[in-house]
């Protein structure tokens, strides 16, 4: 199928969904939910997190769809503004596990998935979400490929896509991305 075809009723959902047709959001979140499910559900499984897949695809649908006006103008928008829900959610979630007085230890989150052994570093999602703050005031697409990666769980390939960018462009900013959250994650 071609990409464009793919993209088109999701498009036209989300045009509906600016211009005020409340169900037109969960539609076009419907037409992207497996690939929603299967992002969450691998990120999730890297971060060792007890947070439901479902639950956390439909509580990113909850801040999108209780936030301001959505303004995702296609498929790829849509899913890089789940990504970011998530990440809220995850990071919410994070910060209501360390505020809890009996302890509520956040597992790590890896930055090294695909990533030679001996760069190894772990972080936890407070730590990762303050240093993307960083990060984004220096590069807001090397923070946003950071996000997706992370946060959604999508490949480069996907990202790439998404960003409208070569593979080329996503390895150097990513290698970017990677090289300055080491820099600051070292003691």
């Amino acid at each position: 199928m071609d990409p464009a075809s793919h993209d088109a009723p999701v498009t036209q959902l989300l045009a509906r969904a600016r211009a005020g047709d409340a169900q037109a959001l969960g539609e076009a979140y419907s037409a992207v939910y497996d690939e929603l499910k299967r992002a969450a559900r691998s990120q999730l499984r890297r971060m060792r997190d007890a947070f439901e897949t479902t639950a956390l695809v439909h509580e990113a649908y909850l801040k999108l769809a209780g936030g301001a006006q959505l303004a995702a103008v296609d498929r790829s928008h849509l899913l890089a503004l789940s990504a970011r829900a998530m990440r809220q959610v995850l990071v919410d979630d994070a910060r209501a596990r360390k505020a809890d007085k009996r302890g509520g230890g956040q597992d790590a989150l890896t930055l090294t998935a695909r990533i030679d052994a001996g760069e190894r570093a772990m972080v936890d999602v407070l730590a990762l979400d303050e240093l993307l703050g960083s990060l984004h005031a220096l590069d807001e697409r090397a923070a946003q490929i950071v996000e997706l990666r992370y946060f959604g769980g999508y490949s480069e390939v996907e990202i790439a896509e998404m960003l409208g960018i070569s593979d080329r462009t996503l390895r150097r900013d990513w290698r970017k991305a990677r090289a300055f959250l080491l820099a600051e994650m070292s003691p």
